[in-house]
């Protein structure tokens, strides 16, 4: 080591004297780690009461959905009865609560925890479903559900880190870059597109348009409620930011796209299985909202190869967890009757009437037809 380069240990904050001697501030770094892990176990508290509001939010609304399908116009058809109903209004201040919690959530704890952690407000909702509604999931709907989850964890794991933004300053000249503008400029169109055309024609047969709808206008109101909540954090630490008006464009856009987002989730909610819509919005509405950040925060220009192989690797799964869930949903099959399943692909010799063997498989029509 040089001579004139000495390791001091020092209470004061610095880097290299003019003599070149090193000062290090360890004081600091006992409380920066108590401080972390304080803030680590808030944001997990955050994130776990989330989930549970939210999950709890979707199984309220359709019950008072189907509550106003006995005597009203139901929100598949269009209608609007449910804004005068209590039970919806109360499942509405649960998402409310359960979305706040999980905003602050992202201010105390690293979004790789806080994302994946959305996945237990699925669970909550197929349980609370299963006792409130007698809604009941098949076995291809389970394993659907359950890799469905798991791709959407591998995507965040391989998200790379969101770009620090500390003011709303920095956060205008990132809203008007091209990148950005252009996903916002193609998320609405293909939302106009799938409410004015393909909405009315397969909206009530094809669960993800309306899934399609609240996902990708929910990762605007995503994007709208950062920047507003980062406009609140400056105006409460001295710099006023209600004079600004992006301030105001943020709050114009959050109602306008949680308006629509809620419209046409109460659509879905209303034609099908709320175990059904859950999941599928959670991997739609995530896989949305890591996109929107991503181009808006530029962390894909941070991305390895190994993080972009975890990511294709993790949307392939979901994509694979949503055919199951969705393509199946009307199958019959448990795990009860699995050995029913099983003994049918085995084959087993028929003798017919002529004295001959062939090889079948184990259905009782297709034997009655060869007996006939």
């Amino acid at each position: 080591m040089p001579a004139n380069i000495t390791p001091t240990i020092a209470n004061v904050t610095g880097n290299t004297t003019m003599n070149g001697t090193i000062i290090i501030a360890p004081s600091r770094m006992p409380r920066e780690a108590d401080s972390n892990s304080v803030n680590f176990y808030i944001g997990l508290t955050l994130a776990i009461l989330s989930t549970i509001f939210i999950g709890a939010s979707f199984v309220i609304k359709k019950k008072a959905l189907i509550k106003l399908s006995q005597y009203g116009t139901r929100a598949g058809e269009g209608g609007y009865g449910y804004l005068k109903e209590w039970l919806w209004w109360a499942g509405f201040f649960s998402l409310g609560f359960g979305e706040t919690f999980n905003f602050a959530a992202y201010a105390f704890a690293p979004a790789t925890l806080v994302t994946p952690l959305g996945a237990l407000s699925v669970l909550v909702s197929a349980v609370m479903s299963s006792y409130f509604l007698r809604e009941r999931l098949n076995l291809h709907g389970k394993i659907g559900c359950m890799l469905s989850i798991l791709g959407s964890t591998v995507m965040v794991i391989h998200a790379p880190a969101e770009a620090e933004v500390t003011n709303l300053d920095t956060l205008s000249r990132m809203l008007i870059e091209p990148a950005f503008i252009t996903y916002g400029v193609i998320v609405v169109i293909i939302s106009l597109v799938l409410i004015f055309y393909y909405g009315p024609k397969y909206g009530k047969t094809n669960i993800l348009i309306y899934i399609a709808i609240c996902s990708m206008i929910g990762s605007l109101s995503v994007m709208a409620c950062k920047g507003l909540g980062l406009s609140l954090k400056q105006t409460f630490g001295g710099d006023n930011q209600l004079t600004n008006l992006l301030t105001w464009f943020l709050l114009a856009s959050l109602v306008a796209c949680v308006t629509v987002q809620m419209n046409y989730l109460n659509r879905a909610l209303d034609i099908f299985n709320t175990s059904i819509v859950t999941p599928i919005y959670y991997v739609f509405f995530t896989t949305f909202v890591i996109s929107a950040s991503a181009i808006l925060y530029k962390e894909w220009e941070l991305m390895t190869a190994k993080d972009i192989i975890g990511t294709l690797s993790g949307f392939l799964t979901i994509v694979f967890g949503i055919f199951l869930l969705h393509a199946f949903k009307d199958v019959n099959f448990s795990l009860s009757n699995l050995p029913t399943f099983m003994r049918r692909d085995e084959p087993k010799e028929t003798h017919l009437q002529n004295g001959s063997t062939t090889s079948l498989l184990q259905d009782p029509q297709s034997e009655e037809e060869v007996v006939r």
